[in-house]
């Protein structure tokens, strides 16, 4: 079905330079959008010491890098106000329709969420991770993304238990026509992650079943179940002489991996390559014949996508959104203890050890299972419906946040009217027929003939 051309944009904290999963998303995303047609920006934060101001990336995405500094991960602090300026100027310079933003964690989503119904602007909105309910910090941010997600038009999720995790955090509830219970929104999605398959093929010369490698990729933390790498490598070292470890990645469990290999002398076992930027992710990948993902909460986890897809066998901890990602007979699963996660790996040993896993065979399977252009052409039917959808007005909007509860509720309904006075400040102060309007876009097919 053909969609009409429409002018997006992606905003969010977490965008390149930076390498992620939310990065690599947006990315993928907005080029393939583009390439059936769209016009899409991405909005975020500079990166010192220059990355400010506007950039172009192939194939012609435009990204505005909004002057914020950040706090913590990349993320910038909620301010709500601050960002209305840049934001009004440049979705109306740019003839925006609809934006689409990405991630709980950043305040630029959550805030043009806020902003952009003042301009007429529809909302979609969509979450790559999982989270709590118990700790303090984990209730400050459900609530905020709860704020957020009030007036929203649209949700999508990479995964279905990503999508009971969200419903519940943002209480993306409404009473049902025939009686008043409460149901969950229509507007809620399921759209999962993909990859360039193109991108990880497996290895050309067959991986040696003398020596089996088994292969880490992950920010070591503690959410990623770094102590549980750190309490099995040496184990499983020493049930398996012929089995090693590669371990890329950075973070603050890297101390805890460097001195359990001191401890147990398996410098020559367990190597550890640091950082690894996106583009070697396949060169590492393919000196290996197992994948393990050893994360404590996943909603999707596009490491073990791309591992799979490069042929290697993944064994992986039974969380989130996972057990929805691959078929059991590529996989094996293990409960986020440390004994059941020596079985899955043995269980691992054993299948590649006697030739029952086909890499070639894997690869062909997920290249069949996930492409972008099948995700892109999903997002374009919520895009269609949402702009087809009825707007909310201001009225509706704060009976809606008045829904928060006593004491949040009045706090955001006071923000969200403020957000409007000072809207309607700038619109006084600077003139949108003052603004400097784009009128020239990319010209694909001029791109094209130049390629």
């Amino acid at each position: 079905m053909k969609h009409e051309p429409l002018a997006i944009a992606m905003i969010s904290d977490f965008f390149h330079p930076n390498v992620g999963g939310v990065e690599n998303h947006i990315f993928m995303l907005s080029a393939n959008l583009i390439r059936r047609g769209h016009k899409v920006i991405v909005i975020t934060h500079s990166h010192p010491p220059d990355r400010v101001g506007v950039r172009w990336l192939l194939p012609g995405l435009k990204v505005y890098y909004i002057p914020f500094p950040t706090i913590a991960s990349s993320a910038t602090l909620p301010n709500y106000f601050t960002f209305l300026p840049y934001f009004r100027v440049i979705i109306a310079r740019e003839h925006i329709h609809l934006i689409h933003a990405h991630a709980s964690l950043s305040s630029l989503g959550q805030e043009a969420i806020l902003h952009a119904h003042h301009l007429g602007v529809r909302t979609v909105f969509t979450d790559h991770s999982l989270f709590g309910f118990e700790d303090a910090a984990s209730i400050l941010t459900n609530k905020l993304l709860a704020a957020a997600l009030k007036n929203v038009d649209a949700v999508i999720c990479v995964s279905h238990t990503g999508r009971e995790n969200t419903v519940l955090r943002g209480q993306l509830f409404e009473k049902s026509e025939d009686s008043s219970a409460l149901v969950v929104r229509p507007t809620v999605y399921v759209i999962p992650n993909a990859l360039v398959a193109e991108q990880f093929t497996p290895a050309t010369e067959p991986v040696s079943s003398e020596t089996i490698y088994i292969v880490v990729l992950s920010r070591l933390a503690y959410r990623k179940g770094i102590d549980l790498l750190v309490a099995t490598a040496p184990r499983i070292c020493s049930a398996f002489p012929n089995v090693n470890f590669i371990v890329g990645g950075d973070g603050p469990k890297l101390n805890d991996l460097l001195q359990v290999r001191e401890r147990h002398l398996l410098q020559d076992r367990i190597e550890l390559l640091g950082p690894v930027r996106h583009r070697d992710v396949r060169d590492v990948l393919v000196r290996g014949s197992i994948f393990l993902n050893t994360s404590l909460t996943e909603s999707f986890g596009i490491a073990i996508l791309e591992a799979a897809c490069a042929g290697l066998y993944v064994v992986s901890t039974r969380v989130g959104g996972v057990p929805e990602i691959l078929p059991h007979d590529m996989i094996s699963f293990a409960k986020p203890e440390e004994d059941d996660l020596i079985r899955a790996l043995s269980e691992a040993v054993a299948i590649v050890s006697n030739g029952q896993h086909d890499p070639m065979e894997a690869h062909q399977r997920v290249k069949n299972f996930y492409n972008w252009g099948e995700v892109a052409e999903r997002t374009e039917v919520v895009y269609d419906a949402v702009v087809k959808s009825e707007q909310k007005d201001l009225w509706t909007r704060m009976q809606r946040t008045m829904e928060l509860g006593p004491f949040a509720g009045p706090i955001y309904t006071i923000i969200l009217v403020v957000d409007c006075l000072f809207f309607l400040f700038l619109e006084w102060l600077m003139p949108r027929h003052d603004l400097d309007f784009v009128q020239m876009h990319w010209e694909h097919d001029n791109f094209r003939q130049v390629q």
